[in-house]
């Protein structure tokens, strides 16, 4: 045992001191604040007032050092998995869960919410106070204040046991995606590799025990990990090995000791037992009672619509390759598989557009991109961000921490950057989290503001031989992607944290400020300022840039109906599915696949296993909430195209304006009164539609 005089943990805030943390401190610092935080609640419950300093203050400053600690354990999880993490978080999550219950479901503090709402005061409260106060009677309810007895029991044992199953799901994954290689030795078995994977590969190799290899002469190990697996189905000769390696990815927690699918069945049936305990037809009604879109219908309205865009356009891309395939000779043009997709489609951007994806990471070294991320956000929210590496404890060498100031030099937030994938202990995909919310607070009589931290993890290509890490332009785009985020995190001007940047935003709005960053990584200024080439310091060739704006729309069509294949089949598994019933949750995806997918996934293909978002992540009857934000993103990036997007004045005023709403006012407004504010009007879908190509 720890003693708890030493343990970091007990900070309760501030900076995480993640050069202290270590597994052994998680079991007794979150015991011990658990406790404290009980007792505290107990109190307030017994001497409830309903009033803002008298019962959302209080519930807080109690509240926020078990979710402080809590929120670090599970960032580790993400970024610094190992056993003895798994194994610690483990013992506590069941105790965190049911403190959480216990604030969600206690009757004093839903009274007390409704006393506050329905007295003289309520008036003289701000409009982000009454939505926080809406929002927690409204969370209150949907987490079963409402119930007593036997079915309160069975609700909270649900809860219990989706969230060590949602754990468990991850975990499964992580282990799968790392336990498997392909090791590679002869010449033969690397044609068509470029030069950046076989130096990965080699490194890879080295590192699992082959100290001799070398890029020429290998071994080389090519893994799951997505900066291995996506170039080597892009670029590899080899089809038998494409095929092997593709039937690896697609099978990956499915079967033996870390199969997935008894998990997801599970998950399904617990989450509409609670949906039904708390009075809703279906999951998926459960989930969108506290989103942005008003029913199911809406939403599969939606989705249908850009279904009807993009299938046709999908056909004519399989059709497109198929065809490409057959005019180079390929056998598999008469039996093309899932495993040639990639492959044909960067062949042919390369011969349609005289794009080589591999030729452009030179240009696209992080540095370079960073400084290019960073003068883009001076040029059009007025925002400063410098290194401050060593302010900061970190939890790898290769994280990074900045500074963000105002143009006054006043500095507003703070971030860390985690960019390098590390699959042996860090979960696939990109995120932004935050470490610390922003909040007005009186210290000693003086109101101060504690500035948000956040975290921006990504999982791209690392450094390798003394060469710095060399983005492909989708990791680019990705990096762009988080960092909108990150803005609305770190630029809210809200006070209280509930409310303050991405807190109390609807689920299916928080995907607005990132997808609307990816739009910039075609602007002319901004492309031209981070693309340089890492040796000669050379600018993009202006025909790299030319093809590149060719090829933005290139299988645009089967990218969007990738993506409402994915939201149609969570929404399906979550509304309609009938768990035992006659259908299995894998009949459910092949029956969608029918018409969301032009090239039929393989009867093995286990792709739910992997489906990370909504099984072990916060999506489920959400992931739609990407389509439904992008609606928003596009028109609001339309905005600027309409102002001009090289008329410097006009773009800075326009930046300033999405800055002082969408970045600034957070959860503090309804997401389609912030978007009002910002484009004048209601969202159009034409934009989305034009900007991938697939409009009328």
């Amino acid at each position: 045992m720890i003693a708890t005089t030493a343990n970091p943990l007990l900070a309760g805030k501030g900076l995480p001191p993640f050069d202290q943390i270590r597994p052994e401190h998680v079991v007794p610092a979150m015991t011990e604040l658990l406790a404290k935080a009980t007792d505290a609640l107990t109190h307030l419950e017994t001497n409830t007032k309903p009033t803002w300093e008298g019962l959302i203050e209080p519930l807080e400053a109690l509240t926020e050092p078990v979710f402080w600690a809590w929120g670090v354990v599970n960032h580790l999880m993400g970024v610094k998995n190992s056993p003895e993490l798994r194994e610690a978080q483990e013992a506590m999550q069941p105790e965190v869960v049911k403190f959480g219950m216990r604030v969600s479901q206690s009757k004093p503090l839903y009274d007390g919410y409704k006393a506050i709402r329905n007295s003289a005061d309520w008036g003289t409260l701000s409009e982000a106070q009454q939505r926080i106060i809406e929002s927690s009677i409204r969370e209150a309810e949907l987490a079963g204040v409402g119930l007593e007895g036997e079915r309160r029991d069975r609700f909270n044992e649900i809860q219990l046991e989706l969230a060590n199953l949602s754990t468990q799901f991850s975990n499964n994954l992580l282990d799968e995606t790392k336990a498997f290689s392909l090791t590679l030795t002869q010449p033969s078995e690397v044609e068509g590799l470029p030069p950046t994977l076989l130096a990965q590969a080699a490194q890879a190799a080295r590192a699992a025990g082959a100290e001799a290899a070398t890029p020429e002469a290998g071994p080389w190990r090519i893994t799951l990990d997505m900066p291995s697996y996506l170039p080597f189905m892009q670029h590899s000769r080899r089809r038998d090995l494409r095929e092997t390696l593709y039937r690896a990815y697609i099978t990956r927690a499915s079967s033996g000791e870390h199969d997935n699918q008894p998990i997801i069945e599970r998950i399904l049936t617990l989450r509409k037992e609670m949906a039904g305990i708390l009075g809703f037809g279906s999951y998926a009604e459960l989930s969108l009672a506290s989103k942005m879109a008003p029913s199911v219908d809406a939403v599969e309205h939606l989705l249908e619509s850009l279904r009807g865009s993009s299938y046709a356009a999908a056909q004519q891309d399989l059709a497109a390759l198929k065809e490409f395939a057959r005019s180079h000779g390929a056998p598999e043009a008469e039996d093309f598989q899932p495993w040639d997709s990639a492959f044909w489609s960067e062949r042919m951007r390369e011969e349609k557009y005289a794009l080589n994806a591999e030729e452009l990471r030179p240009y696209f070294p992080l540095e370079q991109v960073l400084d290019g991320l960073f003068g883009l956000a001076k040029r059009i929210f007025g925002i400063v961000i410098t290194p401050a590496d060593g302010e900061a404890p970190v939890w790898h060498p290769d994280v990074r921490y900045f500074r963000v100031s105002d143009e006054d030099g006043g500095a507003i937030a703070y971030f860390y950057l985690d960019p390098y994938s590390r699959p042996a202990e860090k979960r696939g995909g990109a995120w932004m989290d935050f470490a610390i919310n922003r909040k007005r607070y009186v210290e000693a009589g003086v109101s101060k503001v504690r500035l948000p931290v956040a975290y921006l993890v990504c999982n791209q290509s690392p450094p390798v031989d003394g060469k710095p890490s060399l983005m492909n332009f989708y990791e680019v785009e990705t990096l762009f992607h988080e960092f909108g985020h990150g803005l609305q995190h770190m630029l809210t001007t809200v006070d209280y944290s509930g409310a303050a940047g991405i807190n109390n935003v609807e689920w299916d709005a928080v995907e607005l400020p990132s997808q609307f960053m990816e739009n910039w990584c075609y602007d002319r200024a901004t492309l031209f300022s981070l693309a340089k080439h890492y040796q000669t310091g050379e600018p993009l060739p202006e025909t790299f840039y030319q093809r590149l704006l060719a090829a933005r729309n290139f299988m645009s069509g089967s990218a969007m109906l990738r993506q409402i294949h994915f939201s149609l089949l969570d929404i399906e598994l979550h509304h309609r599915y009938v768990p035992g019933g006659a259908e299995t949750p894998k009949d459910v995806r092949d029956r969608l696949a029918k018409t969301t997918t032009v090239l039929p996934p393989l009867p093995e293909d286990a792709f739910l296993c992997s489906f990370g978002h909504i099984f072990g992540g916060g999506y489920a009857a959400g992931y739609y909430s990407y389509k439904w934000a992008e609606v928003l993103s596009a028109d609001a990036f339309s905005a600027f195209e309409e102002a001009g997007l090289d008329n410097e004045a006009a773009v800075a005023e326009t930046g300033r304006r999405f800055r002082n709403t969408v970045l600034s006012l957070g959860g503090s407004k309804h997401p389609m009164e912030v978007f009002k504010a910002f484009r004048g009007r209601e969202p159009d879908t034409e934009p989305l539609l034009r900007h991938n190509g697939l409009a009328a």
